[in-house]
């Protein structure tokens, strides 16, 4: 009777548990990562879709990963503040996310902390383009820096031609006065031949 009992509790239960991530501490709809010295790279791919507060606060993290937060139906708030995000192209999901929330005043302490120009600007607010203009000046001194490596590029090319250059000009000059030298030499050899013939006569 009583393993009738248990198979029919266990029933009852969901088949896929939900896990409370490794860097993470969790309570019943509470996910705390607060402090926890998260950055991109470290932080947890997904959270528990029954997560209803959120604590991201006090990390490293300069942008959200596109869709983290959108799996999150019962969510109702998510603490971001102390965070050093950086207001470019990376930033436009969560910004997104933030216009979509019904009660902003919540997020007023998620604010830029770069470039200077954005400094203090509260995310949520923060018109696309002037982030779309961040993204280009990126890309222009990203293509400064390949103009800038291919000039040197083609410079040293430039470099080691005159090299090959001289070098064959100094072979040049060295093998004409090679060439010189062995016709000097013959020369010798033939006016020096006719004499010995005729010291050969005499005797």
């Amino acid at each position: 009777m009583s393993w009738l009992l248990f198979l029919s509790l266990l029933g009852r239960l969901p088949l896929v548990m939900p896990t409370c991530p490794a860097s993470c501490q969790c309570s019943t709809n509470i996910v705390n990562c607060m402090s926890r010295e998260l950055t991109e790279s470290s932080l947890p791919a997904s959270f528990s879709p029954s997560t209803q507060m959120l604590y991201l606060n006090d990390n490293q993290l300069t942008s959200i990963p596109s869709g983290l937060l959108d799996n999150l139906p019962s969510l109702q708030v998510a603490y971001l503040w102390g965070n050093p995000w950086e207001c470019d192209c990376n930033i436009l999901y969560l910004r997104s996310w933030l216009q979509w929330q019904q009660n902003r005043t919540l997020y007023r302490n998620v604010v830029c902390a770069s470039p200077g120009h954005l400094r203090g600007r509260i995310i949520a607010y923060v018109s696309e383009d002037e982030l779309v203009s961040t993204c280009q000046y990126q890309y222009c001194s990203i293509a400064l820096l390949s103009q800038i490596c291919l000039f040197i590029f083609i410079l040293l090319q430039a470099v080691l031609l005159l090299f090959v250059i001289l070098f064959l000009h100094r072979f040049r000059r060295i093998a004409n006065v090679a060439r010189q030298t062995t016709k000097e030499i013959h020369q010798h050899v033939d006016t020096w031949a006719p004499h010995s013939e005729n010291g050969d006569d005499i005797n």
